[in-house]
């Protein structure tokens, strides 16, 4: 295991990423836990910027891995990491400073055993500011766990940690989010995540594809805009949760092309 420079000698915190040209981002989500992490693990699914470079120039272990899927990729980060406790982080997260002092705070105290894990808030920059109010961007998260105690979900988008055994009190401070360059990049995330999840999907029943395209958007939004406070970030709020309905009606829309949208036109008698 190799151990980042400036990392407190006494830290038993290991960072995973996972990363496919984030040259963009991935300074300043390793750059979040020096001296904090004492080791970065980054699974690289093939860049073709300077991705690796970054961030083995930070003091990470970069491994190379044909991608899997969200949730195994990430799965075979935590697995590569030596420490006690891991921290899971997107190449496009980092840790505010209140975040760092509570993990640091939180290991320094040696944890009881029965706590598994650590949740942390998100906050996420979105079209240009902060979402301060909308919910489903700033809820809670498992992102550090004592190893051995999570597994990651087998998810082909959105991965997610969970916990095989006890709890996960919340911590104080933020992981910062800023998920999308602008409204044309999260429509080229809408169109990648949904073809995959497409095809996992291909079975899903005729009446689930139905409500999925039909009614389960506009309830999205209200649930988004409404009772998750969207409305409180303005134009920020009304759009993001726009595109959250719309990121369903996509999804399902997607599921039936597979299904019975992709035969093309049938030849009709010669001469029609």
């Amino acid at each position: 295991m190799t151990t980042t420079p400036g990392a407190d000698s006494t830290s038993s915190l290991a960072l995973v990423v996972i990363t496919r040209d984030e040259e963009a981002n991935i300074g300043r989500c390793l750059g979040s836990v020096s001296g904090l992490a004492r080791q970065i693990v980054v699974v690289d699914s093939g860049s073709t910027d300077r991705t690796r470079e970054i961030a083995e120039a930070a003091g990470a272990e970069v491994f190379t891995q044909e991608f899997l899927g969200y949730g195994r990729q990430k799965q075979l980060a935590l697995e590569k990491a030596g420490c006690d406790w891991l921290l899971s982080l997107d190449a496009d997260e980092w840790l505010d400073e209140e975040a760092r002092g509570a993990i640091r705070a939180a290991l320094e105290a040696r944890p009881p055993e029965d706590v598994a894990g650590f949740r942390l808030r998100m906050r996420t920059f979105y079209l240009g500011g902060w979402a301060e109010h909308s919910r489903w961007l700033c809820e809670p998260k498992l992102r550090l766990v004592r190893r051995g105690s999570a597994r990651c979900r087998p998810d082909v988008v959105h991965e997610s940690l969970e916990l095989t055994s006890g709890r996960s009190p919340l911590l104080r401070g933020r992981i910062l989010h800023a998920p999308y360059r602008d409204l044309g990049h999260q429509l080229e995330k809408i169109d990648r995540y949904t073809a995959a999840i497409a095809v996992r999907d291909q079975d899903t029943p005729w009446p689930r594809v139905w409500f999925g395209m039909t009614l389960e958007p506009p309830l999205v939004f209200l649930h988004k805009y409404v009772l998750q406070l969207g409305f409180l970030d303005g134009v920020r709020g009304f759009l993001g949760a726009s595109l959250m309905a719309f990121y369903f009606f996509v999804r399902y829309a997607r599921i039936w092309e597979r299904r019975n949208g992709r035969e093309g036109p049938r030849p009709g008698p010669p001469g029609a």
